[in-house]
């Protein structure tokens, strides 16, 4: 593929992939999803989303100090999702923008990411979700649509921090607390109705309440993202409490909103040390 010009001012360099083709029907992206490379080296991970025989792509890569390099234009339909769902929908290549951010993932250590690499991942969502008219809950980890098959960006990504500027949903994590809670095999009304609130929320799930592996899966999908301090899979009162919370606040409106500051300043002036993990 020739290259192009990029989607947004925010980009630094285009190198394009050739590995994209059409939207199905058209559709408009709605959803940004976000994933870590999972490679040691950033520029092996670039070289293997931009090379024709691995059928892997993305719209954008993010090195570690805050580089935005776009590799498909917005209007094509990238191959970063893979197999997965969200809210019925089952061709997440087709309604969504995919972001890589350089980062060698649980393998590889799973190093804390850098400040400047996650103010280049706030502005460029904020600049997308601005231009697509996407809404902060449309805003996910490729884990929230592939739970069991894939674990990124994971629980050290500092889901809270986007959030605080207008980019994904959030609540307070609940307290984690001693106390009973069901694992696999365990089954029951509580269990179903648990399930009955994910899937109502986006989750692929049945609400058979049956505490089954998926079942598993798609809760520990849910602790990586929202209650990343302790990812086990097992519903516990914080868990339950904390998707109550997430509920709550996105039936009230309480979604951050995307304002028109300079998200370019964003992007290139943030300290150069790295997130700890929220809680």
């Amino acid at each position: 593929m020739t290259s192009f010009e990029p989607d947004t001012m925010l980009v630094h360099e285009v190198v394009p992939s050739p590995n994209h083709g059409e939207r199905a029907g058209n559709r408009l992206p709605d959803m940004i999803l976000l994933h870590y490379t999972g490679m040691p080296e950033a520029d092996k991970a670039l070289q293997r989303l931009c090379a024709a025989d691995s059928e892997v792509s993305c719209h954008y890569f993010i090195t570690e100090d805050g580089r935005i390099i776009q590799c498909v234009p917005e209007a094509r339909r990238a191959w970063h999702a893979g197999e997965g769902s969200w809210a019925g929908e089952t061709d997440i290549n087709s309604c969504s923008i995919g972001i890589e951010i350089a980062n060698p993932g649980h393998d590889g250590g799973y190093p804390d990411f850098p400040r400047r690499q996650i103010a280049a991942v706030t502005a460029l969502c904020r600049a997308i979700m601005r231009h697509r008219y996407i809404r902060p809950e449309r805003v996910l980890a490729h884990s929230d649509i592939a739970p069991g098959r894939k674990r990124d960006p994971g629980e050290k990504f500092p889901w809270m921090i986007l959030h605080h500027a207008g980019v994904g949903q959030w609540a307070k994590p609940a307290p984690i607390v001693p106390g009973p809670s069901f694992e696999f095999g365990d089954s029951g009304d509580a269990i179903k109705n648990f399930q009955a609130v994910l899937r109502d929320y986006g989750y692929g799930i049945q609400a058979d309440g049956y505490f089954d592996q998926t079942t598993r899966d798609v809760v520990t999908a849910f602790q990586r993202h929202f209650r990343p301090a302790l990812v086990d899979g097992k519903l516990d009162s914080s868990t339950l409490i904390t998707l109550r919370s997430l509920i709550e606040a996105s039936r009230f409106g309480r979604a951050s909103h995307v304002d028109h500051t300079d998200d370019e300043v964003h992007a290139g002036h943030a300290e150069d040390d790295s997130f700890e993990p929220q809680t």
